[in-house]
């Protein structure tokens, strides 16, 4: 039997960091996992369209900073800062607590595993092909300055009876090397026929290559002098 371990947890304390970050008693602990989980997918299913790569908590005594990581930041501020503002008393409401967002802008959605995964499975809910959905990113991926891209489906793909899965990748993806920032994300496209899962595994090259947090400068050549923009509210 396979041994397959989430990449981006794996590297979670020893090259990543973690993406809720607090302390709280034995008592509370529970609860406030619960709320995290909760914020996260308030905003997720709020803001579908807003390409939100992830969402970091932080938690201080009398406030909850939340990072959001996008590559349509222009959506979520909406004008004037309108939206950002009605997000943020929208959360409020929801926990009862006093809320500070940060919008951090991702500088290219192809070398993030996520939105790719996202974008995938956007085409498949439209009934789009998977073997052109899936030569297309392979492309747009590659094409974007990383290392290697994998892409796994699975589920009745083209309305097929019986489920199955179907596999892609390009270039090299070192899963078990520790210094290698391997991106992972996983998303579910919703047909007619069920539900496909996608996966998408990308390579963006060693985390000391790299100039921003978010990896978008991890190969050499490809690097950009731009610090990526944070969007307080």
């Amino acid at each position: 039997m396979g041994q397959k371990v989430r990449p981006t947890g794996f590297r979670v304390g020893v090259m990543e960091n973690w993406r809720s970050r607090w302390y709280a008693p034995k008592r509370e602990y529970g609860d406030l996992l619960a709320e995290d989980f909760k914020i996260r997918k308030y905003v997720s299913e709020k803001y579908q369209f807003a390409e939100i790569a992830k969402v970091e908590i932080e938690r201080t005594r009398d406030q909850v900073i939340i990072h959001l990581f996008t590559a349509r930041p222009g959506v979520i501020i909406g004008r004037k800062g309108q939206e950002v503002d009605r997000l943020k008393g929208d959360l409020e409401e929801l926990t009862g607590r006093r809320m500070d967002l940060k919008i951090v802008e991702i500088g290219n959605a192809n070398r993030n595993a996520k939105l790719v995964a996202d974008k995938i499975a956007q085409q498949l809910s439209k009934r789009g092909s998977f073997r052109r959905a899936i030569k297309k990113t392979l492309d747009e991926v590659m094409s974007s300055g990383v290392y290697g891209v994998k892409i796994e489906m699975s589920g009745r793909l083209g309305g097929a009876e019986m489920s199955r899965k179907e596999k892609a990748s390009r270039g090299s993806i070192p899963l078990s090397t520790l210094r290698r920032h391997v991106d992972y994300g996983l998303s579910e496209a919703k047909t007619p026929q069920g539900v496909i899962g996608v996966k998408v595994w990308i390579d963006l090259g060693d985390y000391s290559d790299e100039e921003t947090a978010d990896g978008t400068n991890a190969k050499a050549g490809q690097a950009s002098k731009k610090p990526k923009k944070t969007y307080k509210r």
